[in-house]
């Protein structure tokens, strides 16, 4: 599928804010995982793992590939940093086209 220099335009403004919500949802998730009960070792280790294993989701980084757009917007709605309504200010060209490779990338 050939992405539309509008739907281009619109995925670069709407990334950032994205990738700002879904790193304040980790942020919480840290903080509930260090002040739960536990050694401060081991909840230091497993927030550790957690920050290596985040940093590499699309909700954290993502190089910015018009090529890679439907990609990344798969990778966004299966990290839980976007739903579907998100994308309904994108052509319905390319929400069908995400709804397709979602059903065969991820089933």
């Amino acid at each position: 599928m050939e992405v539309t220099k509008q739907d281009w335009k619109l995925f670069r403004q709407k990334l950032p804010g994205w990738q700002e919500a879904f790193m304040d949802k980790l942020n919480h998730e840290y903080m509930e995982l260090l002040n739960g009960e536990g050694d401060p070792s081991d909840k230091f280790w497993a927030l550790h793992k957690r920050l290596r294993e985040d940093a590499k989701k699309t909700g954290v980084r993502a190089e910015m590939r018009r090529s890679e757009m439907p990609y990344l917007i798969c990778n966004l709605l299966n990290e839980g940093a976007i739903t579907m309504d998100d994308l309904t200010v994108f052509s319905e060209d390319l929400q069908e086209h995400i709804k397709g490779m979602r059903g065969w990338l991820y089933d």
